[in-house]
């Protein structure tokens, strides 16, 4: 059993605090007693004698004689009746402050409260985590990063909210406002189980690389020292040089595409990186999609590379493939590719010219590489990396020469192996698997992917899908596939920089509306006041887009919305070390980098 470290680091925060309390409230009580008593000394006639300001004279007042022995020759009635009096005035004036100042940090009426997030504050999280993971059942003091992701803390003052092991994420933010500091890196640092990441950037990775290497053999491992069981290993695919690092395994990119389904979705990812959704339906991109889905499948049947399919695609005129499929018994898809490698000569030039352009990411030796056999370099097996506590990373830049194709089949490769074996143990993965896609519009587009949330949670497969506006979303699965992601996300962080106002006016409206008392006054023979109710926005959409950065608009399934603080990781216990490590990698790549242009 591992111990709540953080709970201990917060007990260790809280009791200095605790002490500074009893001891306010012991002078406060002394301040009142003291001058309560001495004025109502004074009201009786016997004078104005203040006693010592000491904590003596309090004892003497209550165990040892009473009024009497503290102020001679006065009233006891009205001694009690002076503390009395000023201890009822002080406390009206404190509440009086207490409440001016909650109204002054509370967040606007109407937005969910404590009692409405029950479900994710620390104990409601524990609570659900030993429901969904067997590991924990009978687990008295649940670790908080074994409750849950991490969301923030309820605004203004807390408590900390934790989306469940059943819950699908959906973030949207602008650049900069916190979502890889204040959602991806917690998210990733405090993974039980096996995390996926995908990014355009290096900062993720530098941010938890070395956190995440916690295998004792690691040399570069400064992860907490209370994890090192758990023997991880970090796998990167950097075919861009985001991170450069050097490529130390492979992946058989063309084992997903042995069946018929397999090799339509390993095409799709290459096509849905070429085109948006709009232009995905077009004649072009869908016999490009058929075209690739045929060559994947042929190659995959016959013990082949993507090397092949980069020359069946270069001479449209080669049967091999044809004759591969038939040899493998697809003689249905056999006489499909026949059709169209014998079909008028510009439109099968076009076809495959589409095709070509879909993965000219392969023709790049560099990229190539990391899908391709290589017997002197492990090979990752994404059935075997969901059984593990590993990390991987898919790095790769946006726009000409992106291997987002190969980012998206890989990312989408693990997660139906995370599914297969989540069916395997009986329905969910224990630990969850956490799929951090970080700029999933650009470099990790699942065609699918709206499809996959509604169930994913089901089966322990925790994804975390960022954009940075929702037109980014539809512009990639369309305005049906983005409104399926938004519905089927339990979970939604809306942070600062929506400058959509249609979609922050929706978002308006979804908080909804709360009463509001409005006063009129009229004159006209005298003067009237009446009080009516009016119904008005939580949150208008001015406010919603005015979202300062490090708070997000927090949107649950079933629960009214509320307001969070994001918690950045540097603002963490441990951040110096975690800093440190970031810094140090951040060395690392720069000097990598360097290397790599003296090459």
């Amino acid at each position: 059993m591992r111990h709540d470290t953080r709970a201990q680091v917060a007990n260790q925060d809280t009791v200095p605090w605790v002490i500074l309390g009893v001891i306010a409230a012991g002078f406060a009580v002394l301040a009142v007693a003291w001058l309560g008593g001495t004025l109502g000394a004074a009201a009786s006639g016997a004078g104005w004698h203040p006693p010592p300001f000491a904590l003596k004279t309090l004892l003497r007042l209550l165990f040892g004689g009473g009024p009497a022995t503290v102020w001679p020759g006065a009233a006891p009635a009205w001694v009690w009746a002076g503390i009395l009096t000023l201890a009822v005035l002080v406390t009206a004036a404190a509440s009086g402050v207490t409440i001016a100042v909650r109204r002054r940090f509370a967040g606007p009426p109407g937005l969910a409260r404590r009692r409405d997030l029950a479900g994710l504050l620390p104990q409601g999280a524990a609570a659900r985590a030993r429901q969904l993971r067997p590991s924990l059942a009978g687990v008295r003091h649940v670790d908080p990063r074994d409750a849950g992701v991490l969301l923030g803390d309820l605004d203004p003052c807390g408590p900390e909210l934790r989306a469940s092991w059943e819950d699908v994420l959906l973030a949207i933010m602008a650049p900069r406002a916190g979502k890889t500091t204040g959602l991806a890196v917690p998210a990733i640092l405090g993974a039980p189980g096996p995390v996926l990441v995908t990014s355009n950037k290096a900062d993720v990775y530098a941010a938890t690389v070395r956190a995440r290497a916690t295998r004792p053999d690691c040399p570069t491992c400064t992860g907490d020292e209370s994890r090192r069981d758990h023997h991880t290993h970090v796998w990167v695919l950097d075919p861009q040089g985001i991170a450069h690092v050097e490529r130390g395994w492979w992946w058989n990119m063309l084992a997903s595409a042995y069946t018929l389904e397999g090799a339509r979705r390993l095409a799709s990812h290459f096509v849905a990186s070429l085109a948006d959704a709009a232009a995905r339906k077009d004649f072009w991109n869908t016999a490009a999609h058929n075209t690739l889905t045929a060559l994947f499948l042929a190659a995959a049947r016959s013990g082949r590379t993507v090397t092949h399919v980069l020359a069946w695609l270069a001479k449209p005129g080669d049967r091999t493939p044809v004759d591969a499929l038939h040899a493998a018994g697809l003689h249905a898809m056999a006489e499909q590719l026949a059709s169209t490698v014998a079909g008028a000569v510009e439109t099968r030039d076009g076809i495959y010219e589409t095709a070509r352009q879909a993965v000219a990411c392969l023709l790049d030796p560099r990229i190539a590489a990391w899908v391709a056999p290589d017997p002197h370099r492990p090979e990752f097996k994404p059935e075997e990396f969901v059984r593990s506590r590993d990390t991987l990373y898919l790095l790769s830049k946006e726009g000409g020469g992106s291997a987002a194709g190969v980012i998206a089949a890989a990312a989408d490769a693990v997660i139906r192996a995370a599914v297969a074996e989540a069916e395997r143990r009986g329905g969910r993965l224990d630990p969850p698997l956490i799929a951090v896609l970080d700029e999933a519009a650009n470099v990790c587009r699942i065609e699918d992917l709206p499809e996959l949330y509604s169930h994913l949670g089901s089966r322990g497969v925790i994804p975390i899908t960022i954009l940075q506006s929702y037109r980014q979303g539809a512009r990639v699965w369309g305005e049906a596939g983005m409104d399926a992601l938004w519905g089927a996300a339990t979970v939604k962080l809306l942070g600062a920089g929506l400058d959509d106002a249609r979609f922050v006016e929706d978002v308006s409206r979804l908080v909804g509306e709360h009463d509001v008392d409005v006063t009129s006054v009229s004159r006209g023979g005298g003067r009237s006041v009446s009080v009516s109710p009016r119904r008005e926005r939580i949150l208008p959409a001015d406010k919603i887009r005015a979202l300062p950065k490090g708070r997000a608009l927090l949107l649950v399934t079933g629960v009214r919305a509320a307001l969070v603080k994001l918690r950045p990781w540097y603002a963490e216990p441990g951040a110096d070390r975690i800093a440190a490590a970031v810094k140090a990698e951040e060395h690392a790549i720069a000097e990598r980098a360097k290397k790599a242009l003296t090459r």
